[in-house]
């Protein structure tokens, strides 16, 4: 469906001249079909979120670099492209959201302390790709956990 999405995507903003959003949406699909050349599988929309956080995740760790650099023009392209790639996830989880599956993972999976962490990642991970920063919902856990 994401695949999809992309495809329509990409016809739209070439029609319409967009030659930055057409960049950004081919460099989605190139990691996309990089990923099922290299793996030769097909991917489903959960591991289409999987490269989609994960180009997320490059171009935030690039936008920090950028800033702490003074690269005011390249800082900004990478905002561009962090948006675009948010464009195709779903929307985010709240706190109270959050807070709820990580009761739910630890109540499942009987963790009571930070040696059981990461079976309740396990659990949490494909609930929250793509609608949460995982690090952030791993920070969470790491506090619950902790005495």
């Amino acid at each position: 469906m994401i695949k999809a999405r992309l495809s329509e995507d990409m016809k739209a903003a070439m029609k319409a001249g967009e030659k930055r959003r057409l960049g950004i949406i081919r460099l989605i699909h190139a990691a996309i079909k990089q990923r099922e050349v290299d793996e030769r599988i097909e991917l489903d929309d959960a591991q289409v979120l999987a490269v989609l956080d994960k180009m997320i995740k490059q171009r935030r760790d690039s936008l920090v670099q950028f800033e702490a650099a003074g690269r005011e023009d390249l800082a900004e392209q990478e905002r561009y492209e962090i948006d675009i790639c948010q464009d195709y996830l779903p929307s985010a989880l709240s706190e109270s959201e959050i807070a709820a599956l990580i009761a739910a993972a630890i109540a499942t999976s009987g963790a009571i302390d930070m040696k059981d962490m990461g079976r309740v990642m396990a659990i949490l991970k494909p609930q929250v790709q793509g609608r949460a920063d995982v690090g952030a919902i791993s920070a969470l856990v790491k506090q619950r956990l902790s005495p």
